[in-house]
């Protein structure tokens, strides 16, 4: 019988077993690879939900910053207790994120103009705020958790356009020099005689590019009420309104009427020259106002909070905006033998309430806007606001 000793020597070069080492180093290396795959990729999936958190929570802090309470950033304010609810709402891997205000995770920040209109959020889900990510195959490694946390700004800045605008017209307020004080209704615009020569005093506008703009604004004016009449020939005052043509639209009743009871797509942009309807349109307006109206019929405006309630709607379509026209370019226009010479000097938020008679009814409100088309930067005072996440 054959021996089955095995010498130390043969021992040494048997590399049975050998298969098994390169088992182990294959598990170690799927292990690894599991773990890039499945915890990685769900880190990358977490860190972006916390950046749509944060980016949500910016977002309603700058709203609420231009549309609530321009002025309160304390923690208690509008713009913080809206930007931490936001971001709340929008979970990380069906966890709530982490907000507070009073470690600094709201904060305002300076933006255009030099105006403290930034709102900067920070979302957490980290040990600190006891609200890590929890890891799958990681664990293996002695690692359970990991820290996630994203940082969004946005910024209510002036909006320079418009879309879905009334369509008619009233003149921007001005500084009343020839009959103080200034009179929403009763107040004209006078800078020239009826021959030309200029008055002394004669009434005052400065534009919304300058820092003592005279002209509506969107803190100051909310909440007040306007009564618009229908156009006097060319008597410029802030309760006469004029119909306007909407660009790229027909003229006449029948589609001066739709665009005040639906939007009528449109961009109207600062300094635009505006081109006005013939006649009054009385009915027309009526009717008009009467559709839109019915539109959202349980909506009224609350003189306790300043604001639109019982609307079906998130934003009222009742909720629309008004051309603002210069008063004293139209008077220099005239002054020069130019009989209807406008062009936006701003836009007004309304909130249409109905109508009296031939009277348009409507309460200033905040309202957003966007940036026009050709490029140009918005005018420091603009009314309406653009919101945007800015980094």
């Amino acid at each position: 019988m054959r021996s089955r000793h095995v010498s130390g020597r043969n021992l040494y070069r048997n590399e049975r077993g050998m298969s098994l080492v390169f088992v182990g180093v294959g598990f170690l290396g799927f292990v690894a690879a599991s773990m890039l795959a499945i915890d990685v990729g769900m880190l990358m999936a977490a860190r972006a939900e916390a950046q749509n958190a944060a980016d949500a929570g910016a977002h309603a802090g700058a709203t609420a910053l231009a549309f609530d309470d321009y002025d309160d950033r304390s923690l208690t304010g509008p713009a913080v207790t809206n930007a931490v609810a936001r971001a709340k709402a929008n979970l990380v891997m069906s966890v709530e994120v982490s907000v507070d205000p009073s470690q600094g995770d709201v904060t305002f920040e300076e933006g255009s103009f030099g105006e403290m209109n930034r709102v900067k959020v920070t979302a957490h889900r980290t040990s600190a705020r006891s609200n890590p990510v929890g890891l799958f195959i990681a664990r293996i490694f002695g690692t359970s958790t990991s820290d996630i946390a994203a940082t969004a700004t946005a910024e209510a800045s002036p909006a320079d356009a418009m879309d879905c605008v009334l369509p008619f017209m009233i003149p921007d307020r001005w500084d009343e020099k020839t009959s103080p004080p200034f009179n929403s209704m009763t107040s004209t615009f006078e800078m020239f005689t009826n021959k030309g020569a200029p008055l002394n005093p004669a009434d005052v506008y400065i534009p919304a590019t300058e820092d003592n703009y005279t002209g509506y604004d969107p803190v100051l004016d909310r909440g007040t009420k306007v009564i618009l009449k229908a156009s006097n020939d060319t008597q410029v005052s802030p309760s006469i309104y004029n119909p306007i043509v909407i660009p790229g639209y027909p003229r006449g009743a029948d589609e001066y009427r739709a665009a005040i009871a639906s939007c009528a797509h449109a961009e109207f942009e600062w300094d635009q020259p505006i081109t006005v309807e013939p006649g009054n349109m009385v009915g027309p307006t009526k009717q008009g106002i009467e559709d839109l109206v019915a539109k959202d019929p349980n909506a009224v405006w609350n003189e306790g909070c300043q604001c639109v309630q019982n609307s079906a709607f998130p934003i009222s379509p009742r909720v629309r905006p008004i051309p603002l026209y210069d008063p004293e370019y139209f008077a220099r226009g005239k002054r020069e033998g130019r009989y209807a010479d406008f062009k936006v000097a701003n836009f007004l938020g309304v909130f249409v309430a109905g109508m009296v008679g031939n009277d348009v009814i409507a309460y200033i409100t905040p309202i957003g806007g966007g940036s026009g088309s050709s490029g140009g930067p918005a005018p420091k005072n603009a009314f309406p606001y653009a919101i945007r996440i800015v980094k």
